[in-house]
């Protein structure tokens, strides 16, 4: 198995704000969820892993298409990310649902579907979750 190494670096910068740098490039100012003592308008990790997975997911089914020659005309995707919190105040993401909606041109069902099965089986995020994954699709198929 092949292994590659993905680095970030975080700063706290005072009160409940910090930064993150990422090792491709973007240095991004986060803080924790206004529901905890954070900011508003900002990232915050709750938002960073539930976009994490909406983006793998998506650059997957990107990949799945051109793999099996579809023809994608567009791909947009609500996700939602559910998170509990235990007696003992530990928290975890129960459940994280996306809702994309897609175009694609001239395409059966069949291999749409999947390529939609490729893009959460392929999908490093998407895999990494403990709590329950679900993907509602909205298609729209062209001629």
């Amino acid at each position: 198995m092949a292994a590659s190494t993905y680095h970030t670096d975080v700063r706290w910068t005072g009160e409940h704000w910090g930064e993150l740098r990422c090792g491709n490039g973007p240095t991004l100012a986060f803080s924790a969820p206004p529901d905890l003592q954070g900011h508003e308008g900002v990232l915050t990790p709750e938002d960073a892993f539930v976009g994490a997975v909406n983006m793998c997911v998506m650059l997957m089914f990107v990949w799945a298409c051109e793999r099996l020659r579809l023809h994608l005309i567009s791909y947009e995707c609500h996700a939602e990310g559910t998170k509990v919190v235990a007696l003992d105040r530990t928290e975890i993401f129960e459940r994280v649902v996306l809702r994309p909606r897609i175009a694609v041109r001239g395409a059966d069902r069949k291999r749409l579907k999947r390529a939609l099965e490729w893009a959460r089986k392929y999908s490093l995020v998407a895999n990494s979750i403990t709590g329950t994954f679900v993907m509602e699709p909205e298609i729209e198929i062209q001629s």
